[in-house]
């Protein structure tokens, strides 16, 4: 595990961007106001039995109406960077079709991040697709990355003067794998070859919005967020070894060789072909999937061990532990994951600007009142996460990766899909039941580090 926790921003190059980020529908609320339309989060996560507790965003943090409040709480923290998304049903509810009211609201979020000093990075898509598009066929279906291409040329007109840095897609695998092989994640669809198609449109989706996006705005910034782990054998040992390699390939290189190298790899070609033939790929997909992208996103959160199997998440996928702590969400603690992770993009991809776009980690919370009182979260673990997980970050520039920012994951505790609100994420705790927000004790660790006083 790394040794010494950073202690300020003189600890990283010049220049280094320390932000946070959240998503749309964790967040925002408001789901039947302003001419928003249902995505497939909504109609999951009404069905029964899909989300703990039955729990639904409708209201979530409130965002949608406490924007400001949260903008503040960001200037209090001193990041210098937002990463959120943008609504797609939201915006542009049905093809053709914008939503003043939704623009206008984003709008707002844009000036007031501005006004604050606070640079605006905008994700695309984080998994709210427009429920009508889903019924049409989702992201298995070849048309929706054409409208996922419209919708972004529209983000690009209308907020291409403020945001200077966009990621097209969040996260592929989950949206791929988890919502429509496992169906754990909306749309809930258990149908592998269907899958295997929504990933490389995720991918295709990608490609079409980056060159809609810098043909409006060609000094933009414009990469992706990945989710990747690194990837080990229970115990090291030697028979798991092909587990290892497929579920590495499924995890990570099924997106990273076509985003990088502009190809499949060959021996993720062959494991899929009892489930796809890849006749959904054409000609000319790759050299879009490919183009050069400005920064690689990173998502990491823990490595994953492997005892076996083939689609990670489905019951053919054994995972087992190696003895390291683990938070609230069962997964393993590991700094030193994301240390090796950075150096592998490095070392065997010779990767662009990377910035790790999502780190962070759930724990029990608990609020106390303070003698003066005023209220307090202690949470420890959520600290050192952060500072040895930053601290794997120095450990992967002093190694030679172009690594230029850091955003904690996340801003404020939220709806964590189908965890609903038991699972907390945040620097920052909201009570769900009056919308408080108070300032964790990780919170002021990190408003420390980039020299400023959280207020409570």
């Amino acid at each position: 595990m790394p040794a010494l926790a950073p202690s300020g921003r003189a600890d990283f190059p010049d220049g280094f961007v320390f932000g946070v980020a959240t998503a749309a529908f964790q967040i925002e609320g408001a789901l039947d106001e302003d001419g928003r339309v249902p995505s497939i989060w909504d109609t999951f996560a009404a069905r029964p039995g899909t989300i703990e507790r039955g729990e639904t965003g409708k209201t979530a943090c409130d965002h949608y109406h406490r924007y400001a409040d949260d903008v503040a709480l960001m200037a209090a923290l001193g990041v210098d960077a937002y990463r959120f998304s943008l609504a797609w049903p939201r915006i542009l509810p049905e093809p053709g079709r914008p939503n003043p009211a939704g623009i206008a609201f984003y709008d707002r979020l844009l000036d007031e991040l501005l006004a604050a000093g606070i640079t605006p990075w905008a994700t695309l898509y984080h998994w709210d697709l427009p429920e009508s598009l889903e019924a049409a066929g989702g992201w298995p279906a070849r048309e929706t990355a054409y409208r996922f291409a419209e919708y972004a040329a529209l983000a690009a007109d209308r907020f291409g003067d403020r945001i200077g840095h966009w990621l097209t897609v969040n996260e592929p695998f989950v949206s791929s794998m988890v919502g429509y092989a496992s169906g754990v994640h909306a749309p809930g669809r258990v149908d592998p070859a269907a899958a295997v198609r929504a990933a490389h449109h995720l991918m295709l989706g990608h490609g079409l919005a980056m060159r809609e996006l810098r043909a409006r705005h060609p000094d933009a910034q414009v990469g992706l967020a990945l989710s990747l782990t690194p990837v080990e054998a229970f115990e090291g040992r030697a028979e798991f070894t092909d587990a290892v390699r497929r579920v590495d390939g499924m995890c990570n290189r099924l997106f990273l060789d076509p985003l990088l190298r502009g190809s499949y790899p060959g021996d993720v070609v062959a494991d899929l072909a009892h489930v796809s033939d890849l006749a959904h790929v054409a000609d000319g997909d790759l050299a879009l999937v490919g183009a050069p992208v400005d920064f690689l996103g990173v998502n990491y959160y823990h490595p994953t061990v492997v005892t076996g199997g083939f689609w990670p998440g489905s019951a053919e996928a054994a995972t087992s532990g190696s003895g390291r702590p683990r938070c609230e969400m069962g997964w393993e603690v590991d700094p030193d994951g994301l240390t090796r992770l950075l150096r592998r993009l490095h070392e065997d991809y010779d990767s662009p600007t990377i910035y790790v776009t999502e780190n962070g980690s759930a724990w029990p919370d608990t609020v106390t009142e303070t003698p003066d009182g005023g209220r307090r979260v202690a949470d420890p673990e959520r600290t050192a996460y952060l500072q040895t997980h930053l601290q794997a970050c120095r450990d992967a520039i002093a190694a030679g990766v172009d690594l230029r920012g850091y955003f904690a994951w996340s801003l404020l505790d939220n709806f964590e899909w189908a965890f609903g609100y038991r699972m907390r994420f945040g620097l920052v705790h909201v009570d769900f039941g009056t919308q408080v927000r108070t300032v964790k004790d990780s919170g002021r660790w990190y408003a420390a580090l980039l020299g400023a006083g959280a207020r409570p």
